[in-house]
């Protein structure tokens, strides 16, 4: 049975998508199996992160058509075999009417019972908002990880998405805090660390720094974790 965490934030710009396109590539380093599945309808970003914006030929929406297999949709990374990408819907596109939270649903099942075997993990990017495209996205989860950064209000924001993930049977809860500046943290102009626990309330999963060199590695279309030496973030 894979795992099937949604990537959440509520707030835009925290950094969701490069989580993502990191944490997937980390565990397929680590031999896992990962799909990871962007469900920003209409302003999908992840196949940009991960450089294969021009191998996305077919979407979820064309599968459940039937204008093409899953597989075709399915878009293995070449550096990894082991990790695929799928997006929901084609750029600037809207879902059909009825499209929701069951497509994902299927999506779910679908993998499981390939002939190939269930992935290890199902990554769900999730849209930034509190709409029906969050509703999608949460809807076949089992646990969620919630990125913020030490601002007011991404800390906002994250605590109303944690109380609707809850709302929805979502209990596993973990929280990477992004963006963080030690110099700015001992000016006392930037929330520490613990700060930020004692105001979510969430396990910790991972603190990573500010780092330039995001920029670079998404304009590149290549993840900070494949950089060689490391950066800092990565």
């Amino acid at each position: 049975k894979p795992r099937v965490t949604v990537i959440t934030s509520g707030k835009g710009g925290v950094g969701k998508t490069t989580t993502t396109a990191n944490l997937g590539l980390s565990l397929a380093r680590l031999g896992f199996s990962v799909v990871a599945v962007d469900a920003d309808v209409g302003l999908r970003n992840l196949d940009l992160l991960l450089g294969l914006e021009n191998r996305v030929n077919y979407t979820l929406v064309e599968v459940l058509n039937g204008d093409c297999r899953l597989d075709q949709a399915l878009v293995r990374d070449k550096r990894w075999s082991n990790f695929e990408l799928l997006c929901i819907s084609k750029p600037r596109s809207k879902l059909p009417l009825g499209f929701g939270g069951k497509a994902l649903i299927w999506l779910v099942e679908a993998l499981k019972s390939r002939s190939e075997g269930s992935p290890d993990f199902i990554l769900i990017d999730c849209p930034a908002g509190i709409d029906a495209g969050f509703i999608t996205a949460i809807t076949p989860a089992n646990e969620a990880v919630m990125i913020t950064t030490p601002d007011i209000t991404s800390l906002r924001d994250a605590d109303r998405v944690t109380g609707l993930l809850e709302c929805d049977g979502i209990r596993d809860i973990k929280m990477i805090v992004n963006r963080v500046r030690t110099d700015m943290i001992k000016g006392e102009d930037m929330m520490s660390v613990l700060d930020v626990q004692e105001m979510l309330g969430l396990p910790l999963l991972g603190v990573i720094p500010e780092d330039s060199e995001v920029i670079r590695s998404t304009n590149r279309g290549y993840p900070l974790v494949l950089n060689k030496p490391p950066t800092i973030a990565g």
